[in-house]
């Protein structure tokens, strides 16, 4: 299903203030990691759709089957997966199909998010799709509105009822365990409607961090278009937006802003959704 996102300007990035409250949550953050997300600033879209959730499972079952695909993860033959204490670990038959390696599988998984995809898999699928993936821009302004919320809900901090992220199910030293979101990885897509953004877009922050089409640059923001805004022209890293199930509440403001891995390399809690 999608959502249409109307034409119209939106604030992008985050204030000083903004980053103040991050600093006063984390005790051990460092303010510089924030910076690519700043200026705020003034950004015009033209109209778009966008998924109303990210790509399960079984979605890409069905691209996989219509086209033979064969995903980078499956041409290499591994893919990073999470150890218990939050460490990567590069798996031998790890793979959209096996999640946490060749001995699992997706039974009861089929409307989860698929996983183990690289950019290169998502705007595949995408384009089967007949769609795109979203620029940095409209992910945002679909996560967020036009008001600059922090979180696509609103202001309210982040609970167990709005959205999947490392909380008491799991036992990373950055788990919330004051907050029970039901799930240990990824939850089914749409579980947590009460998170919606003003769009009724699902799954804005937490489950999956979710590509979007833009290269990435820490200092876009300075020099980036007032409209329409695609990204530079080149870079290392392609955009990843919106926390996953793997991070502390830091990273689940609509506003933050991280990397995916090189293309070709994948792992556990990267997914995507596409755009028309």
């Amino acid at each position: 299903m999608l959502v249409y996102v109307p034409a119209g300007d939106f604030l992008m990035g985050s204030t000083e203030a903004d980053i103040d409250k991050v600093m006063a949550q984390c005790s051990d953050c460092k303010r510089e990691w924030f910076v690519a997300e700043q200026p705020q600033h003034t950004v015009s879209l033209d109209a778009f759709w966008i998924d109303q959730t990210e790509v399960t499972n079984g979605m890409f079952e069905k691209f996989v089957e219509a086209m033979q695909y064969e995903t980078d993860a499956e041409k290499k033959g591994l893919s990073l997966i999470i150890n218990p204490t939050g460490n990567w670990k590069e798996t031998s038959g790890a793979d959209w199909q096996h999640p946490w390696g060749p001995s699992s599988d997706l039974t009861g998984r089929e409307n989860h998010p698929v996983v183990h995809v690289s950019w290169n898999d998502a705007v595949a699928y995408c384009q089967w799709a007949g769609g795109r993936l979203p620029s940095e821009a409209e992910w945002e302004k679909a996560a967020r509105g036009t008001d600059g919320r922090t979180y696509p809900w609103g202001e309210q901090p982040v609970a167990g009822n709005l959205l999947n992220f490392a909380d008491k199910n799991t036992n990373f030293d950055w788990s919330d365990k004051t907050i029970d979101d039901g799930y240990g990885d990824t939850a089914p897509v749409g579980n947590y409607p009460e998170g919606a953004s003003i769009y009724r877009v699902l799954d804005m922050a937490g489950n999956v961090w979710e590509w979007v089409a833009d290269w990435y640059s820490e200092n876009y923001y300075a020099s980036s278009p007032s409209e329409n805004p695609q990204g530079p022209d080149s870079g290392e890293y392609h955009v990843v937006r919106g926390g996953s199930w793997f991070v502390d509440e830091r990273n689940l403001r609509s506003s933050n802003r991280y990397w995916g891995n090189p293309d070709s390399i994948t792992n556990y809690f990267v997914g995507f959704r596409c755009a028309r």
